[in-house]
């Protein structure tokens, strides 16, 4: 057994791991407790990691496949990881709503590992929501009524050339004419690791219900956003050059916040590819 530290951020959910190098090869032992705490609970962090961007890479594919972001800037060399930038000048950010990435695909990413390089003096931390612990808490018949439910997710109207959130984004989101994927997932998961049930839609890329108008999912979908976000459900992470924050895409949600006007802030990301929901 490994001398890692793992200690909780919150009582709803994440984890610090102490005692990690990951700029180093990791053992099978020592990566198998790193997995073990990522499926249990589905948010992890890490400090101080002097990372290059092969090693970025190397920890990455440990886990999976790595999905290129099609709209995403691409950090110069790397096409495999994404640089999320808000320049000085930029009014508004990447990732400044709740949401968890890639649902608007067929396939889900599994998760994303993001690496901060440079970081405001005050401000631009993420909040993070358990998915989990939003399904748990909603009552009997409001699970039933989920159960038999599914979702349509979208990209277009927000990666859209419509949207305008290529020139907010100082050109840092791209590809408008790819935003052209729908997808329809159960809006019950089971966890395909955890086993656990978890709420699976989200106020960013969560267009309507199967079978339901956009105007009449709109109630409900607030609703659930609503409970999911209430502080007992959520957690806030702090950022410094060097963290990282691995989030399973398929039980947290994420929102960046824009509270740092006329600074930069700039991290690396990674995306690893996952499997088909249900």
């Amino acid at each position: 057994m490994s001398n890692i530290l793992i200690n909780p951020t919150s009582g709803s959910m994440g984890v610090e791991i102490h005692n990690v190098d990951l700029s180093k090869e990791l053992s099978d032992s020592l990566f198998s407790e790193i997995r073990e705490a990522f499926i249990e609970h589905g948010l992890i962090f890490f400090r101080d990691q002097e990372l290059t961007p092969d090693d970025h890479l190397r920890f990455a594919k440990r886990w999976g496949e790595i999905n290129i972001n099609r709209f995403f800037a691409k950090v110069e060399g790397y096409d495999q990881i994404a640089e999320v930038r808000k320049d000085a000048d930029q009014k508004i950010n990447i990732g400044g709503a709740w949401h968890t990435d890639h649902s608007y695909d067929q396939v889900p990413a599994m998760g994303s590992i993001l690496l901060a390089k440079e970081t405001p003096k005050i401000g631009g931390d993420t909040l993070f929501a358990n998915m989990y612990r939003a399904y748990e808490t909603l009552s009997d018949g409001m699970k039933k009524t989920l159960e038999s439910m599914k979702a349509c997710h979208s990209s277009r109207h927000v990666f859209g050339a419509h949207t305008g959130y290529s020139e907010a984004s100082n050109q840092r989101i791209g590809n408008p004419e790819l935003a052209t994927q729908d997808a329809i997932h159960p809006v019950i998961i089971t966890h395909p690791e955890s086993k656990r049930k978890a709420l699976y839609v989200n106020p960013e890329f969560t267009v309507n219900f199967e079978g339901w108008t956009v105007e009449e999912s709109k109630p409900l979908l607030d609703y659930l956003t609503e409970h999911t976000t209430q502080q007992e459900n959520t957690t806030r992470f702090q950022w410094e050059p060097g963290s990282i924050a691995f989030w399973d895409n398929r039980c947290t949600w994420h929102f960046a916040l824009n509270d740092y006007p006329g600074e930069t802030r700039l991290m690396h990301r990674i995306t690893v590819e996952g499997s088909a929901l249900s």
